[in-house]
Parts: structure tokens; sequence; C-alpha cells
């Protein structure tokens, strides 16, 4: 199947711009390893010309062009946005899949996902002019007091390359939401379908500069957005040492950040579980989106009474798992994103193999796939808790296992790690879930599941894996700051100095 990608420039002003230097990137489609189109590529004069089209789009009337326009205004142009996607679904999600190797019926769900991130923050849009000054009760009377909540200015959003539009729509949506204008940095590894937002936005008449989006390197881009001292704050979705760079960049100007990054995520199960049920929220959590998830649960922690029965049903289930061109009918594991990070994943197997782990099932590219980036299922066995594999995140499919005897033993396994973005456990047990998932130290707890996400919902993490909440009133919240406006509103002088003599 043959599928056009379009030819897009730079999205700036409302209007498509060469990059300046004229730079651009190849698309290699994972699946075939083949150039299949280019992307623009953006560098820091480009970032000048956004950041200042943003800027115009903010103070344009004194900001009751955008950013003080009634939420019910805002609110109209995000439910024109998904609507277009919508009815672009079936394009939109086949260009995902060729652009990042994701299984089409999860693009497809993406897609859908997108679409319902747009329409809720456009009801939360409208919902802020109830909301413009809440009144605060205060202890004397002769003062009134009101909060309002308003847009912190031109934001940076950068995202990664597993769930392209579906991250740039929980950070766009909530952004505009809130009145801000933004500049989005797409990852270079997965573009398309972020600049196709683009066009989306010009066939709507999104008012010019509102939204930009800049394709490019993350040093050519990211970094002079995130140090750019008329951007007011970054939200990031990526790795922790990149997130290191942007918090120095920001920290000179104490520029606020909101931080999504890397996992390193539990599952527990428990030895009263069905095993087949568990079995494939074990597979779910780890191996959808081919691994390539922040929040995947690729640390299986088991009860040893059960681990040779479970593991024994994880090999047959992982054998029934359909590997194919994404495109396919019925594919569930797709092409790892690119060669570089395919190479990635294959070392991590290898290291783990190299120290003394058991490459249980899977382990390398399956031998009916001569081309393509694609990475088996892999289940390893025999970890210990300061092997590489166990430590930190591969960003594939693959799963790590240990065995436990004791409820505190499990926990302690499960919060060993420097990551808390995610965590779940197993257990037909209503109290011990309860008791395990208050003492997981995650952003996300999933009982009895894993990796479900709905936008009515706050996601983020702790430790390594960053801080703040997207998704939600708390995604909203994210793009806004408070003022708080305090009146005098009795007659008489306040009577503190002495009046001088007359």
């Amino acid at each position: 199947m043959s599928i056009p990608v379009p030819s897009r420039q730079l999205f700036i002003d409302g209007i498509w711009r060469e990059p300046i230097l004229k730079k651009r990137i190849p698309i290699i489609n994972p699946t075939t390893e083949e150039i299949i189109g280019d992307i623009p590529a953006a560098t820091g004069e480009d970032v000048e010309v956004a950041v200042e089209a943003a800027r115009r789009a903010l103070a344009r009337d004194k900001g009751k062009y955008w950013a003080f326009a009634s939420g019910a205004v805002r609110a109209k142009y995000l439910r024109a946005i998904a609507a277009k996607i919508k009815g672009r679904k079936s394009e939109l999600a086949k260009l995902e899949t060729i652009d990042c190797g994701k299984p089409l019926n999860e693009a497809e769900a993406d897609m859908e996902d997108v679409v319902g991130c747009f329409e809720y923050y456009a009801n939360l849009a409208e919902g802020l002019d109830a909301k413009r000054k809440a009144p605060v009760s205060l202890p004397l009377k002769t003062f009134k007091s009101y909060v309002i909540k308003e847009p912190i200015g031109v934001v940076g959003l950068i995202i990664p390359w597993n769930y392209p539009l579906s991250m740039a729509a929980w950070k766009v949506a909530p952004a505009l939401a809130a009145g801000c204008t933004a500049v989005l940095k797409p990852s270079e590894l997965a573009s398309v379908t972020c600049l196709e937002l683009g066009e989306v936005c010009r066939e709507i008449d999104l008012p010019a500069g509102v939204l930009n989006i800049l394709s490019g390197l993350g040093p050519e881009v990211g970094a002079p957005l995130a140090s750019h001292p008329h951007v007011s704050k970054i939200g990031f979705t990526g790795s922790t040492v990149t997130a290191v760079k942007i918090m120095t960049a920001a920290a000179q100007m104490v520029k606020p950040v909101t931080l999504e990054l890397g996992g390193k995520s539990p599952l527990v199960v428990f030895e009263d579980v069905d095993i087949d049920k568990a079995v494939e929220w074990t597979l779910y959590g780890c191996f959808y989106t081919t691994g390539q998830s922040c929040s995947a649960t690729s640390r299986l922690i088991v009860h040893e009474s059960i681990a040779a029965d479970f593991l024994d049903r994880l090999i047959k289930w992982s054998e029934n798992i359909k590997i194919s061109d994404p495109l396919e009918e019925g594919c569930r594991l797709g092409p790892i994103v690119s060669r570089e990070q395919y190479e990635k994943v294959l070392n991590f197997i290898s290291n783990a193999k190299s120290v003394g782990a058991t490459i249980l099932y899977g382990g390398g590219r399956p031998e009916y796939l001569k081309k393509g980036f694609f990475v088996e299922p892999t289940i390893i066995t025999d970890v210990k808790t300061s092997m590489q594999i166990w430590r930190e995140e591969v960003f594939g499919p693959v799963l790590a296992v240990k065995t436990f005897k004791t409820e505190d033993e499990a926990i302690e396994l499960a919060n060993d790690t420097h990551y808390g973005l995610g965590a779940a456990v197993i257990s037909n047990d209503p109290e011990r879930c309860d008791r395990v998932s208050r003492a997981m130290q995650a952003g996300t707890v999933w009982i009895n599941c894993s990796q479900p996400v709905f936008v009515q919902t706050a996601f983020g993490g702790v430790k390594w894996s960053g801080f703040g909440r997207e998704l939600g009133e708390w995604g909203l919240e994210n793009y806004m700051y408070v003022k708080q406006v305090t009146q005098y509103v009795s007659d008489e002088p306040w009577g503190w100095y002495q009046p001088p003599k007359q």
C-alpha cells in the first residue's frame, strides 16, 4: 500500500514557511527502511521568527484577540480542530503508522484520543468564563478579594516520537484553552502528523501565530526554544537526560517547566490472580506500542508460587502476537522507530545476556522479517536488581522478570528505582490492592490493568520521571498563573500614619 506523505514547510504565523537555512530531514519508514519523504529542519533562526509570531498573537489588541478572549471563543477553535482531525482520522493514522511504525489499529485509537482531548479542553475553556473572578472570603469587611487565572504567555512544547499527535494534543489543547500561544517542536523521528496539525489549523483559520510548528533536531530547535527569553514556559515529554538540559536552560531565567519523563515501571502479580487475564495485561503493559512507552510496566514482579506457570503462559501468549508490517490487519507489534533505537534495544538484550540473565523468549528480529527495525517480544529472567536491564529504560518490547515471596518484598522491589511514572498491581484481594497502590511511589498506579490513560485524569511522575501533571484540569492549570486582586472598599482612611497638620 503506497501512502503519499505530504511535503510541508514550517508552520509559522498561520502560513507555511521554508526554513531560513533551507534544510530538510529524510523520513525513513521503520518497516521498510526506505526514505518516503522529508520534513523541514528548523534552526535557531526559525525559532526566533516563530516566537515573535507567538508574541504578536498573544499581545494583539491588548490580548483581546486571544489571551483574554472569552473561553468560548477559544473553545470554538478547539472544537473545529477536533472535527477536522476526526474527518481525517483514517489518513492521519496511516501517516503515523508509516512514520513511526505504530500498528494501524493503535494509530487509529490514538486519533480518537486526539479528538477527545481537543473536545475535552474546549469544554474546560468555556468553563473558564464562569471562573474569571473567583471571590475569596476575607476576615475584614473593609476589603474584597478575588482570584484571576491568566495565561502564562508564550509556551514551548517539546514532544517525543512514540505518540506524535497524541502528545501534541496533550500539550497544545490545554495551552490554547488557557489562552497561551505556542511553539510546538515534534520529534525529528516522527513529525508528519504534527505538521498536518498545522494544515488543520490553517484550514479552520486559527488566528495567525497562536500555534507555530517547528520540526527539526533537538539541539537546533529544542535548545534555543528552552533558553529563549520570551518563552514563558516549557512543557517537555522525553528523556531524563534531555530534561536536565532543559531545566538548566530554563533555570537561567527562572522559567517554569513541566516534565513528563522516562520510566521503569513495575507490575506486581500476586498468587491469587486469574493467570491468563494477568498475562494479557502483562503483555499489554510492556509490548503495546512495541514497548516504546515511557510508562511501560517493563519490570514484572511475580509471586514465586505461580512464577513457573505464569512464565509458561506468558511465552505461549507471546508466541501468538502478530509481528508484521503495521499496516497489516491484526498486527500487534510493529518496528522500533529508527535504526539507532533498534540497535539500542538489541544492545540492552545483549548486555543482559552477557552479565548472566536468561533470554527466556525472543531477543532478536523474527526470522521471517528480512528488513525493518523489528524486535520480538523479549522476556528476560534470572535478573539481578543491579543489572542494567532492571534499572534502565529500554524503550522496546523487553520485559525483565523477578519473583517475590511477601507483599513487603514486592513493594520494595517495585520502589527500588530512580523512576516513578507508573506502577501496577494485579490481585483479587481489594484490600491488598489498596495497600500496595498506596505504597507504590509513582504518579499513576493501575489496579488489575496496565496503561489505560484517560484525558479526564492526571498523568505525570515523581523522582526521575519528572514533575507537574498533564491531562484533566491539572493539564489546564499548567498553562495559567494565579493573580489575586485585593480592593479596599471602605470610605474611611486607612489610618496607619498620622496625617500632617493642617
